[in-house]
């Protein structure tokens, strides 16, 4: 359950977002009335070419923290056998993927699937619904963020929020070695981030094969979620990330001698002071708060112009009111917005004897609406 403070926060600031001030004319919205948090009822405001969202999870699942924590303790990792290659980048780099194809024999198209903060394409959530989208006909590529799949890269960037050249690069890729008409991106978390990211920073550069997008559970306020992470709640989190991103910084560190100094990296508890001293540096940043400022990916939903889905759950534990963008979804004809109540951060569970997650069904009927 989420604290009562934090309650009344989200509630007062989403009201805000909403409001922002003045009148609304066009914003045509239903109230959808749920279940309360914490003791506050809830109305989640769900855009008109949106249907009411049909996630009522039983408990313990209406608990955030419970569905952010149950699929990567319990889940059955999904068991498939993907290809891996290793793309070539332009800067002497590599990415590696995994290629799932259909099981039906036959290909609808492509999804790419991009992964969360220290993930990787062999998670279970990647998995999931490389699994669900395969048996809907869909070829995936899952990807991995650089330094993510087993083995070092070997420049001495890594991968970030605001990471969009990789994208491009497995996109171009996938299209010069087979003949995709349509392609679908999707995101969770900061794969989210990234994938909004790339369709608004430029988009005259998106190719036209790719028809839409689905993510789940986007920090796309990236600072405000960073103070999210750093409450007490959140603590067990903070550690796991920092834990397993200052193993790669040591790594960086043992392969370049000199550029990196890792003294007092172990006393570092939040994200900030992280990104300050290493992922701001190692990636053209001034500062943390530049890196914040120039990657958050809401800046550039108003320039996204195909079919984007945005799913958020207001359980979740990583992200703030502002990454709830009501008034972006408002004004872009092409940006969905979906609030769930439950779901907690890119959880979305999908039932004790359900195969499937309902973010992967999600997907699923999302595309069958758009005709792909």
């Amino acid at each position: 359950m989420l604290p009562k403070t934090w309650a009344t926060w989200f509630l007062r600031d989403l009201s805000a977002e909403c409001c922002h001030g003045r009148k609304h004319p066009a914003l045509t919205c239903t109230l959808l009335r749920h279940s309360a948090i914490s003791g506050y009822s809830f109305n989640a405001i769900i855009m008109p070419v949106l249907q009411r969202p049909d996630y009522r999870p039983p408990f313990p699942f209406s608990s955030g923290h419970i569905q952010t924590i149950f699929p990567t303790l319990f889940r059955k990792t999904p068991q498939l056998s993907p290809s891996r290659k290793r793309i070539e980048t332009s800067d002497g780099d590599f990415l590696d993927i995994d290629h799932h194809f259909s099981a039906t024999g036959r290909t609808a198209g492509l999804a790419i699937v991009s992964h969360g903060l220290e993930g990787h394409s062999r998670k279970k959530y990647p998995l999931g619904m490389a699994r669900c989208l395969t048996e809907y006909g869909w070829d995936v590529v899952c990807l991995n963020f650089r330094g993510c799949s087993g083995e070092p890269n070997r420049l001495p960037r890594l991968y970030h929020s605001g990471v969009t050249d990789d994208l491009h690069a497995i996109l171009r890729y996938c299209l010069s070695q087979k003949g995709y008409q349509d392609v679908v991106l999707i995101g969770f978390s900061m794969g989210g981030n990234q994938t909004l990211k790339y369709l608004g920073e430029n988009p005259g550069i998106v190719p036209s094969q790719v028809r839409a997008a689905v993510v789940f559970s986007v920090p796309c306020m990236l600072a405000d979620s960073v103070a999210v992470m750093n409450s007490w709640q959140n603590s067990v989190y903070m550690r796991y990330f920092l834990r397993s991103l200052s193993e790669k910084i040591r790594l960086k560190a043992d392969m370049f001698p000199g550029l990196i100094d890792t003294t007092g990296i172990d006393r570092i508890r939040t994200f900030a002071p992280f990104d300050d001293r290493f992922t701001a540096p190692l990636h053209g940043f001034r500062n943390a708060a530049d890196y914040y400022r120039k990657c958050s990916s809401r800046q550039f939903l108003p320039a996204i112009q195909l079919p984007c889905l945005m799913v958020q759950a207001v359980d979740d534990p990583f992200l703030s009111p502002s990454c709830f963008p009501l008034s972006e979804a408002e004004k872009n004809p092409y940006l969905s917005l979906e609030i769930t109540e439950y779901g907690g951060h890119a959880g979305f569970w999908g039932g004790w004897r359900k195969e499937h997650y309902w973010s992967e069904y999600r997907v699923i009927r999302f595309l069958n609406h758009l005709g792909l």
